[in-house]
């Protein structure tokens, strides 16, 4: 039972008072005394988040005092009657304070921290989004569902296309809002009107911020769920969250404590919504209408910050918060879902906070921002519209941000994540913990091989086949085959020992799963380890395969795995058009920056596959984390791909080996060499070294390979060293190293074939040429920047 049912039995019986020093008092009558313990006894009241001192979470106390002397100025120049600000990080409320009055007509009254304040648009993300993550969570809804195919008359006038994911991140096209009077006579009006509403701008094209999207999101909640938001979130969200004075239509108590805002029909509007379409719909709405205190909030973000817990209760699932605070790009900027990230509505989140930071304001002159990398979180809370709307606190709001974000003293570094590992989930551990549910009743076929495994390095095949709500009926296997053993052009299907399955491979009579191969399944599920290389095929192999699966109607999921060279790190040259082909399978330039279930949203979408995609992503690997960040355990993808070295190496020294030089295959440093009988290592390494190329060193070395290219024949060669991981740049390298050869060897070196992976006209031209490497470099760069914004939409990480 929450505040708002406790209170309607009880009615007005209790008073609270602080007095100077932060205590509190109680008076009652005696009656009401007993129910009040009873009700105490049943479920003891929160305490919310404990209190610290700001330099026991690691904030500069005399930065924060910063924060008085500009909501002083506010309150000199009228923005506000009054506001409280509270700052968290660590689990603690380090800054929490009360300025002003919080009524000053008809009679002043001071502000107080547990004044209930009208949160406006904050109802958006905290709940209407997140009761729609919920649904998300439970199967009852998907991001893809169409709006129409759970209210059909939404469909009039083009709005068809309009899905679930286009109303969370304002990409519908529908107007910001539609006049007043389609209100006038309740709900079930409003909706019809909304339902014979014409596009503003085609679907998925322009981010018009509406309220129009959330209210039908709180339709939708009540058609699915058979509650009100107000009723869900409440049930759901609120409740489990201790958040007593938080929800739609305050009790005679929590009004008693609201700010007040303007007037209406001659009264004050106090703990009644502001909204007038939300307060035509009786108060609740999935726009607007939910009522909350600082300290409530506060509950809130720490359950965000701990990615879907607060104090062992769990919320949402951590892939939940990572995919409603990622950051999706629109027409202007980025939105999570629900949340803004950075559009022209960001003014109140300052400039100092990261890139992870998410958050959202309110028409009353609300604020909420919570950043994940700062681990950090800031509530500005007012009725600046009291008493008569004039009142403005968004630029205010953002320079208070800039302060609380400058005042943290320890912010992490990314040598600091390299030098603690922390635990991340792959998906297929994610998988397993959730026990299987999100392949329940499924039929699979597993695309595999054998960096399948998950932390306890368990097999993908050993858990899908003993999982009791599923049936793996096939196997099929890449390139090396299902052990990763074979270096060969063509592999055959084989039969895995354990489970007595046919392997059927990818990689042999045909690249992509046939109708007969399918027919026995349902869904394809793909679990590999790639390393982040355009021209590397695991992800090829994933590709064709989704194509089978969207011509045959077949599921297709991903269970996602972190980028072992990092997800940050981008570099061309980009893909020609017209050059697709099993090493190039998508344009792309040849380091990515992607994880595989990225890459996977991103096929579907640029090749426009009518394909049901389903994405298990890790938990707890960041975008700048390298392997050596995860506490995985390192299984070499492929037989050449022996160490995370090698991996940082392959996007630049792979593009060498369609040449005449040999690239270590055949020794036991494969990609950590180049060299060839008719090279001089000296002169080689004489010339790179000279170069000054950042992060890297060149020895000079001779080496016989004992198979592929030079095959027992002694080279001449440098070895590369990867003196300094952050600086260093694989591209860059191989651009040097085929530059030099070109300058020494022009008559030994045949660089004819370069282009087998390169896949770009100009960079090849630029390098046969004799061209700089920075020429080359600014030439493989372009189209670089384009990809960027396309690869934006696509991130799950941050």
């Amino acid at each position: 039972m929450n505040s708002f049912s406790r209170s309607r039995r009880v009615g007005r019986v209790i008073e609270t008072h602080q007095n100077d020093r932060g205590l509190w008092w109680v008076s009652m009558t005696r009656p009401t005394l007993l129910v009040v313990l009873c009700l105490l006894i049943a479920k003891p009241v929160a305490a919310g988040l404990p209190r610290s001192e700001p330099e026991a979470v690691g904030l500069d106390a005399q930065r924060l005092q910063r924060i008085d002397e500009i909501v002083a100025e506010g309150l000199a120049e009228k923005k506000m009657p009054g506001c409280v600000v509270c700052v968290g990080r660590h689990g603690k409320i380090a800054f929490l304070k009360a300025y002003g009055q919080k009524q000053l007509q008809p009679s002043e009254m001071p502000m107080t921290t547990d004044t209930v304040f009208d949160m406006a648009s904050i109802t958006k993300p905290v709940a209407t989004a997140t009761s729609v993550m919920l649904l998300i969570e439970r199967g009852q809804l998907r991001l893809s569902d169409k709006v129409a195919s759970l209210i059909p008359e939404f469909a009039a006038n083009d709005k068809e296309p309009i899905t679930i994911h286009d109303l969370l991140i304002h990409h519908s096209g529908l107007l910001p809002d539609n006049a007043i009077a389609d209100y006038q006579d309740g709900a079930e009006t409003a909706l019809r009107k909304i339902c014979e509403l014409t596009l503003q701008a085609p679907t998925g094209t322009k981010f018009i911020y509406s309220d129009v999207n959330y209210i039908l999101l709180g339709e939708i909640i009540r058609r699915v769920s058979g509650k009100t938001v107000h009723e869900f979130s409440r049930d759901n969200i609120f409740a489990p969250l201790e958040m007593l004075a938080t929800g739609y239509l305050p009790n005679a108590e929590l009004c008693a404590k609201a700010a007040p805002t303007e007037q209406r029909d001659g009264h004050w509007m106090q703990g009644e919504v502001h909204d007038p379409r939300a307060f035509k719909l009786g108060g609740v709405a999935g726009h607007a209408g939910l009522f909350s205190t600082a300290e409530d909030i506060a509950n809130y973000s720490q359950m965000m910050l701990r990615r879907g817990d607060f104090g062992g209760v769990r919320v949402l699932a951590p892939t939940t918060v990572a995919r409603m605070t990622r950051g999706d790009r629109v027409s202007n900027g980025l939105r999570g879902l629900g949340w803004d990230k950075r559009t022209g509505y960001s003014i109140n989140r300052g400039d100092l906070l990261s890139d992870s930071a998410f958050g959202h304001g309110g028409f009353t002159g609300t604020v909420l921002w919570i950043d994940p990398d700062l681990d950090l979180f800031f509530v500005f809370l007012s009725n600046r519209v009291h008493p008569n709307g004039k009142g403005l606190v968004n630029p205010l709001a953002g320079r208070i941000a800039s302060v609380v974000a400058s005042a943290v003293r320890d912010v992490e570094q990314p040598g600091d994540r390299a030098a603690t590992p922390r635990e991340v989930l792959t998906g297929i551990d994610v998988l397993q913990r959730d026990g299987f549910r999100q392949l329940a009743g499924r039929k699979v076929g597993l695309i595999t091989n054998h960096t399948g495994r998950n932390r306890d390095d368990a097999s993908t095949v050993k858990l899908l086949s003993g999982a009791k709500n599923l049936q793996l009926a096939a196997i099929f296997s890449p390139e090396h085959g299902y052990e990763g053993k074979l270096d060969i052009s063509k592999v055959g299907d084989s039969n895995d020992a354990t489970t007595g399955l046919k392997v059927f491979s990818l990689y042999g009579e045909t690249r992509k799963p046939t109708a007969a191969m399918l027919e026995s399944i349902d869904t394809v599920v793909f679990d590999i380890q790639d390393i982040d290389c355009r021209f590397y095929t695991y992800n090829s192999t994933m590709g064709e395969a989704m194509k089978a699966c969207a011509e045959h109607k077949r599921r297709f999921v991903v269970l996602d795995r972190p980028n072992p060279i990092n997800g940050v790190d981008v570099a061309g040259p980009m893909l020609d058009a017209g050059k697709e082909s099993f090493v190039g399978f998508h344009r792309l330039p040849v380091r990515h920056g992607m994880t595989s279930g990225e890459l996977a949203t991103m096929f579907k979408a640029e090749l426009k596959l009518d394909l049901d995609l389903q994405i298990v992503p890790c938990e707890g690997w960041r975008r700048g984390d390298a392997w050596d960040a995860t506490g995985l355990t390192w299984v070499n993808p492929s037989p050449n791909m022996r160490s995370l070295t090698e991996a940082f190496l392959y996007p630049g020294i792979g593009l060498l080996e369609t040449t005449n030089v040999s690239v270590g295959r055949g020794t036991d440093t494969p990609f950590e060499v180049v060299g060839a009988p008719w090279l001089d290592g000296r002169k080689l390494a004489v010339e790179l070294n000279a170069r000054g190329i950042p992060g890297t060193r060149f020895v000079a070395i001779q080496f016989t390979p004992v198979s592929s290219k030079f095959e027992n024949k002694k080279c001449g060669g440098v070895n590369i060293i990867i003196a300094d991981r952050n600086r260093f740049e694989p591209l860059r390298v191989g651009f040097e190293i085929a530059a030099a050869l070109r300058r020494l060897s022009p008559n030994d070196w045949d660089p004819k074939a370069y282009d087998r992976l390169l896949s770009n006209e100009r960079t090849l031209k630029a390098v046969l040429e004799g061209r700089s490497v920075a020429d080359i470099q600014e030439i493989a760069r372009e189209g670089v920047s384009d990809f960027l914004r396309r690869r934006a939409t696509f991130l799950l990480y941050e």
